[in-house]
């Protein structure tokens, strides 16, 4: 029997994991592996299986259980190790590198090498300058690591998908001095010189959010709220303090709250929900800008690979907003509702 690593899209209906797995039964196949991964068409299952049909007769069965862009490709024993186990043990390494050659606030030359580990790639290389190609090619992955220095990965059998490039991201993050790694308690500087804090929302905030509320136009709250909500009911403040549904920030100036940003858990795997209120005089000034790239940040340290936005199609500067940083845009069933995606590896350098 051989091992295969198999991976297809599925769509998110009740049953269609056990439809796939018994689509590998019938062939005879041992599942010994199985991960879901968030991607930019869908969520994809990948299974790790011992199975003695023929990778062609294999993708065939799960084509016809419902699986979309199925991928078989050959494995070995030692793809059965855990995961987070081999990450671990990878940035160990890493770090033990770091540390033999100084702290000299640069990457370490080997990044390269552990990223193409850590993802199984065929080619892993430093490449300088900008990163980003003209046309998108999914069997290459582009790791920044800082503004002119990124890792190039290459793997032609299987595409790369959006957790991976999560977790690259991550790992990158471990090659960076620890001054530039971020915290979600910060003080930032706007581009007109305006200085202000930036800390976690906690319910001592209750009141300063209830302010901005009230200082905050008709028009920016149905931004917000899809509705011209005149103050925030209570239940809502306790679901955005509530670190167990998602994490949010609070920029203060002179004393005052002038704008919240929210990231809340979605339901599907690995994807996060974000979402600002920017008091009127704050706004177009960099603030919400700033505030999005924490979010995103966040969202990486957490573990996320995507953040979406959901937004009203007037709300024009919340749109230029995310698609300098990166982000795709998407019309979804409510024709007046905009649906924002970015891949939390795919941030653009500030």
């Amino acid at each position: 029997m051989a091992f295969l690593r198999i991976r297809t899209t599925v769509d998110e209906r009740p049953g269609r994991l056990a439809q796939l797995a018994a689509a590998l039964a019938e062939r005879g196949g041992n599942i010994l592996g199985l991960s879901v991964q968030p991607d930019t068409d869908g969520t994809v299952d990948e299974f790790v299986a011992e199975i003695p049909a023929a990778p062609e007769a294999v993708r065939e069965a799960l084509e016809a259980a419902g699986g979309r862009r199925v991928q078989v490709v050959p494995a070995t024993a030692h793809e059965l190790t855990d995961e987070p186990t081999r990450a671990l043990l990878l940035a160990t390494r890493l770090a033990a590198l770091q540390h033999e050659a100084g702290s000299g606030g640069s990457p370490h030359w080997r990044l390269p090498e552990l990223l193409g580990e850590l993802l199984r790639a065929d080619d892993a290389r430093w490449i300088y300058g900008d990163a980003v190609s003209e046309l998108p090619d999914p069997t290459q992955l582009i790791v920044r690591v800082t503004g002119e220095r990124s890792v190039r990965l290459r793997r032609t059998d299987l595409p790369f998908t959006l957790t991976e490039a999560a977790r690259a991201a991550a790992f990158a993050r471990l090659a960076q001095p620890a001054a530039a790694r971020s915290g979600a308690e910060r003080a930032i500087t706007l581009a007109d010189g305006a200085e202000l804090d930036v800390r976690p929302l906690t319910a001592i905030y209750r009141e300063a959010v209830r302010d901005l509320h009230d200082r905050c136009s008709p028009e920016s709250r149905r931004f917000r709220y899809f509705t011209s909500m005149p103050a925030l009911p209570p239940r809502v403040f306790e679901r955005l303090v509530d670190r167990d549904r998602g994490q949010s920030l609070v920029a203060c100036f002179d004393g005052q709250v002038v704008a919240m940003a929210n990231l809340m858990f979605g339901a599907e795997p690995g994807t996060a929900e974000m979402a600002f209120l920017v008091e009127d005089r704050w706004q177009g000034r960099g603030l919400g800008t700033a505030l999005a790239r924490m979010l995103v940040e966040l969202a990486r340290d957490l573990g996320y690979a995507e953040v979406r936005a959901s937004m009203l199609s007037d709300n024009a500067r919340m749109r230029g907003l995310l698609v300098r940083l990166g982000a795709t845009l998407g019309y979804t069933e409510d024709p007046g509702v905009i649906e924002a995606r970015l891949a939390v590896a795919a941030l653009a350098p500030a």
